[in-house]
């Protein structure tokens, strides 16, 4: 259905840490825009002050993300609109996929905003990157399906990246070792942050490496077989 306003969704990767990795595109959006629709507005905020401006914002939260579409699809039809989350890029594990699958059917224009994601920084520190890879997204919580997983990837042609959190990494790196335990594997932890680290060897090894207390975000490569 068309909207009465031709109006674009700006779709803005922002900073997975460090708030230099900000684009200049993305900056100059974020100042150009009528409003923004942010997964989290305190976030967003603290970006905008850094880089010297304030903006009008919408929260746009995953467990409401059918609650708010209807205000972000409102200001549409009065202006443009960016779409950020927390950090990276969104709608790739986090908020986004519905709204801008909901612009397109309005008949508003979407226009992608690249810049820092975990997922390429992780893939390409891990030195497994190639022709192709998988993002798998979030792992399994299930043990059971966590096995069938890891047992699924064991004759894949390329890495594969996923998220994990840091209360179940150990879990995860232990089925894994189970699994596949030649494989090569990386984790990325806290990627651009101040303490960030990549440990790279067989899932026992990194184990062995990480320790017993895990904190931060977790980025999860996993080499081809």
């Amino acid at each position: 259905m068309a909207c009465s306003r031709v109006s674009t969704l700006f779709v803005v990767a922002t900073p997975i840490g460090n708030l230099e990795d900000v684009t200049l595109r993305a900056l100059r959006v974020l100042r150009e825009v009528d409003t923004i629709a942010a997964e989290d507005t305190r976030v967003t905020r603290r970006l905008l002050l850094r880089h010297g401006f304030r903006k009008s914002m919408l929260s746009y939260r995953a467990p409401v993300e059918e609650r708010a579409l209807p205000r972000v699809l409102g200001a549409l039809e009065q202006g443009d609109v960016a779409l950020v989350t927390d950090a990276g890029t969104p709608a790739l594990s986090d908020p986004g996929q519905r709204l801008v699958e909901a612009a397109w059917e309005a008949g508003h224009r979407v226009v992608p905003i690249p810049g820092p994601s975990a997922v390429t920084a992780a893939l390409t520190a891990s030195g497994f990157s190639g022709a192709g890879f998988c993002f798998a997204g979030y792992l399994p919580r299930k043990p059971g399906e966590l096995r069938r997983f890891f047992e699924s990837i064991s004759e894949a042609d390329h890495p594969t990246v996923a998220f994990e959190s840091p209360y179940r990494l150990r879990r995860t790196l232990t089925v894994l070792a189970e699994v596949l335990p030649e494989r090569q594997v990386a984790v990325a932890r806290e990627l651009t942050k101040l303490h960030e680290q990549v440990v790279r060897g067989t899932a026992a090894e990194v184990l062995d490496a990480l320790g017993e207390r895990v904190r931060g975000e977790i980025t999860l490569v996993v080499s081809h077989g």
